[in-house]
């Protein structure tokens, strides 16, 4: 049997000046947010993460067009 392997991405959360939070992912410049609470923050991210992702996605889709491609699923340890 695979196990699946999961990618663990590292979340920064900061007290903002002007009150809240704000919060970004460590190895993906791009995807940040804010939000009045961490858990609000958190959750924030988390969408922000899967926009940014499901963007990429999409332009990647696009530019490939009609190319014969291979597409593999990695992972990662």
């Amino acid at each position: 049997m695979k196990m699946k392997t999961k990618l663990k991405l590292t979340a920064v959360f900061e007290e903002a000046e002007e009150g809240g939070f704000i919060g970004f992912v460590e190895e993906l410049p791009g995807v940040n947010t804010q939000g009045e609470t961490l858990d609000e923050t958190k959750a924030n991210l988390i969408e922000a993460l899967n926009l940014v992702l499901e963007t990429q996605r999409q332009l990647s889709e696009k530019e490939i067009g009609n190319k014969k491609i291979i597409r593999e699923s990695l992972e990662l340890a």
